[in-house]
């Protein structure tokens, strides 16, 4: 069995203790369910720890916290770029398979698609 991180160990527990809370409880809408987790979620993170002798959110507000910093403005854009040579005939570059067009100055160069 593979050993597993302190965060997947972490909300291995908090899952377990929510679900055994929710266990015996019937919710008739899902807000209603989100609202329940909320509360507990709540709940758990305001426990005391035994091995820190704080509650999961004391320890958040003395170490993670003063280490945040805001978003960026812009959401993340995933790219990657490779090095393709244009074809003398076509103008075109193949990446993956796929070939895309590019201006006809440019064939026979080294571009970066």
């Amino acid at each position: 069995m593979a050993r597993q991180s302190r965060v997947e160990v972490g909300v291995l527990i908090a899952r377990r203790w929510i679900l055994a809370r929710l266990r015996n409880q019937i919710f008739f809408s899902l807000d209603a369910l989100n609202e329940r987790i909320a509360e507990l979620l709540e709940e758990f993170n305001a426990r005391t720890m035994r091995v820190y002798r704080q509650s999961r959110r004391a320890l958040f507000e003395q170490v993670d916290y003063p280490a945040m910093r805001p978003l960026p403005s812009e959401p993340y854009e995933y790219a990657e770029w490779a090095k393709a040579t244009v074809n003398r005939l076509d103008y075109h570059v193949e990446i993956d398979g796929h070939y895309y067009s590019i201006h006809y100055t440019l064939r026979g160069e080294e571009v970066w698609t």
